[in-house]
C-alpha cells in the first residue's frame, strides 16, 4: 500500500495533534476541577502521606493504630498548641450500654447540650450541638408539635415539658446499613461510631437517621486553642475535619474507662441516668424492670437503647408531661425518687 502524499500525512498528523490536545486539556480541567477543593482547605488540614493511605479503623493492627493515634496527637499539638492524649479504649467483655432520661425532672436548661460541645470538641462558630432538647406542649408527644429553637427567661415553662434527643445508639442502625464506605458501625457494647478518616461525607446516614443525631460539618470547624480537650479518643471526640458526619458516642472516651458521660454529670436534676443494662445490680437495668419506660419512634424498629420513663410523683407538682402514649408498665412496683 502506497503512503500517503506529504499533504495528507501533515493533515492527519496535525487532526491527531488538535485531538489528543483537546484530550489532555479536557483531562487537565477535570484533574484541576477535582483538586480545587483543596486549594481551599488550610495547609495544615492536608493529609500527609501515612494518613492519606491510611487503613480502615477495622483493618489496623495494634501497631498501625498506635501510629494513627501519634498523628491525630501531632496534628492537634501543630493546629492547637496542646498536647492532647488520645487513647483508643475498647469495649468490655459483658457490657452493654444505655441510657434512662427522667422526663418528668428535665427542665429544658440545655446544660447537658452545653457540657456535650465542651466535652467533645465540638465546633463553637458555627455550634454543633449533638443534643436536642425538645420543648413540647404538655399532654402530647407528637414531636412535630414540639420547638428546640426556644428562648425562654426561666424554665421550666408550666404549660410544656422537655424531650432531650441525641444519638439512640440502636441496636438495629439504619444509618449503619446505609454508609456505602462502611464509616460507621456497632460497637460490641452498642455504641455505634464513625471512622472520621474514612468517612466520604455522602450525608446518606443521616438522612437515615430517625432521632435527628448525626451532624455534618459544612464549614471547617472553629475551636479556639483554649476550649480544647485534651482527653480525646481515636472513635470520638478527636477534632474533626470539614466535609464528615459526627455524632454522639456515649462519650465512650469517658465510659469505657468507668466514668459517666458529660451530659449526665452536667444536669442539675438527675434527670440522666446511664450504665451497663448486662448488669442487674445496675441502676438502669432497676429502671427498666421498675419504670413506665417509653422510646420513640418505636414504630421504625430500631430498637434504641436510650430509653425514657416518667416518674408516678412529680417532684415540681403538677400533670404529667402527657397522657398515654407509648410505653409498657414496669413489672415491679412503682417508686417515686
Amino acid at each position: 500500500m502506497s503512503s500517503p502524499p506529504p499533504d495528507d500525512q501533515q493533515a492527519l498528523s496535525r487532526r491527531g495533534f488538535l485531538t489528543g490536545s483537546a484530550a489532555a486539556v479536557g483531562g487537565a480541567s477535570a484533574f484541576a476541577a477535582a483538586l480545587s477543593p483543596l486549594r481551599e482547605l488550610d495547609p495544615q488540614d492536608l493529609p500527609s502521606i501515612e494518613s492519606f493511605f491510611q487503613k480502615h479503623y477495622r483493618e489496623m493492627d495494634a501497631q498501625e493504630r498506635e501510629q494513627a493515634l501519634a498523628r491525630i496527637r501531632e496534628k492537634v499539638a501543630r493546629r492547637y498548641e496542646v498536647e492532647a492524649e488520645v487513647s483508643d479504649p475498647q469495649a468490655r467483655d459483658g457490657v452493654e450500654f444505655v441510657y434512662a432520661l427522667n422526663v418528668s425532672r428535665c427542665i429544658g436548661c440545655r446544660k447537658c447540650a452545653h457540657a456535650c460541645v465542651v466535652e467533645n470538641n465540638q465546633s463553637r462558630e458555627p455550634e454543633l450541638q449533638y443534643i436536642r432538647v425538645l420543648e413540647m406542649p404538655r399532654g402530647t408527644l407528637d414531636v412535630e408539635k414540639s420547638d428546640h429553637h426556644y428562648e425562654r427567661d426561666e424554665v421550666p415553662d408550666p404549660g410544656h415539658f422537655y424531650l432531650p434527643v441525641q444519638c439512640h445508639q440502636c441496636e438495629d442502625p439504619p444509618c449503619v446499613r446505609v454508609c456505602p464506605v462502611e464509616a460507621t458501625w456497632q460497637e460490641p457494647d452498642g455504641i455505634t461510631v464513625i471512622d472520621y478518616d474514612w468517612c466520604i461525607g455522602c450525608r446518606y446516614c443521616e438522612a437515615a437517621c430517625p432521632y435527628w443525631a448525626r451532624r455534618f460539618n459544612y464549614s471547617k470547624p472553629e475551636l479556639a486553642s483554649e476550649d480544647v480537650n485534651p482527653d480525646m479518643a481515636y472513635l470520638s471526640n478527636r477534632p474533626r475535619p470539614v466535609g464528615v458526619v459526627e455524632k454522639c458516642t456515649f462519650c465512650l472516651h469517658r465510659t469505657r474507662e468507668g466514668r459517666m458521660p458529660a451530659c449526665l454529670e452536667a444536669c442539675p436534676v438527675g434527670a440522666r441516668k446511664f450504665g451497663n443494662v448486662l448488669d442487674p445490680e445496675s441502676e438502669v437495668s432497676w429502671i427498666l424492670r421498675t419504670k413506665r419506660v417509653f422510646v420513640l419512634k418505636e414504630d421504625v424498629g430500631t430498637l434504641p437503647r436510650f430509653f425514657y420513663y416518667f416518674d408516678e410523683r412529680y417532684p415540681r407538682g403538677g400533670a404529667a408531661p402527657f397522657d398515654g402514649g407509648p410505653g409498657r408498665e414496669g413489672k415491679g412496683e412503682e417508686e417515686s425518687e
